[in-house]
């Protein structure tokens, strides 16, 4: 089924360029951790991921999934739910939990929103006001794309910096259920993670996540991240810089008929 570009995303978008960026997933271990933290979403990767023990293949696959809806014609809103429906169980604590519950559905795609957020202003540039509204918008238009409930998602930018920090301090917590994932997450030994300097990633956590997982940041690991940011940032003029397949096509296809592109960004 095709799907009108009715919801401001394409290649006049800030999200098109910024989601496609490599540097995004250089920033993604502070979004799992958050994740990790959750009970319910620990256990059901605990549970239902096939590579559990390897999140960041894990990871591989369902991030570029999810990416994926923001780039294509169809509506792939069948596809979300038939690929979750089954994960639903028991977390440590007793509750029960379900992956298209619309609150924790809804959490997951926040955390990778808040991050992508992060690794913009830290990576590329900080947005000003108009741009960080501008880019939640395009980030609740990608949401609507999953055909999940929309009434955990706040309806402005600001609204969704409180909404995220009261849900983490209300919902995450330390405990046996984030432990199996702490190695994986500030170690990774996989896709492009491997390829953050471990000190840089105990920087990118957010300050939630640092005080759950009991981390402290030191001035080396702040020194770290930005070298790691000069060095990403040279970097993005190598060919592998757009790390999402349809992504690049979608942009190269974007590229012929206008040849400019929000926040700078460089065409491959």
């Amino acid at each position: 089924m095709s799907r009108s570009h009715d919801d401001g995303l394409g290649p006049q978008s800030i999200l098109w360029h910024v989601l496609a960026d490599r540097r995004y997933l250089f920033v993604l271990p502070r979004a799992v951790c958050l994740l990790m933290l959750h009970p319910g979403i620990a256990a059901g990767i605990t549970e239902h991921a096939l590579m559990r023990d390897r999140i960041w293949l894990h990871k591989r696959r369902t991030v570029t999934q999810a990416v994926n809806y923001a780039y294509s014609d169809r509506d792939m809103s069948p596809q979300m739910r038939f690929s979750h429906e089954h994960v639903k169980g028991v977390d440590a604590f007793g509750h029960k939990y379900h992956a298209l519950n619309p609150d924790t559905f809804h959490f997951q795609h926040s955390a990778y929103v808040e991050s992508l957020f992060v690794m913009v202003n830290t990576f590329i540039r900080r947005l000003d006001a108009d741009e960080h509204e501008q880019l939640y918008s395009e980030c609740c238009s990608w949401y609507r794309r999953y055909g999940v409930s929309t009434r955990p998602m706040p309806a402005t930018w600001p609204e969704f910096g409180d909404y995220f920090q009261d849900y983490c301090r209300s919902n995450l917590m330390s405990g046996p259920h984030f432990e199996p994932f702490r190695e994986q997450i500030f170690a990774p030994t996989d896709w492009w993670m491997r390829a953050v300097p471990q000190p840089a990633i105990r920087a990118l956590q957010h300050p939630l996540a640092r005080e759950l997982a009991g981390i402290d940041v030191s001035a080396a690991d702040q020194w770290s991240l930005r070298q790691f940011v000069r060095l990403s940032q040279i970097s993005t003029l190598a060919p592998r810089h757009r790390w999402n397949a349809r992504a690049r096509t979608a942009l190269r296809n974007a590229a012929h008929h206008n040849p400019t592109t929000p926040l700078g960004a460089t065409h491959d």
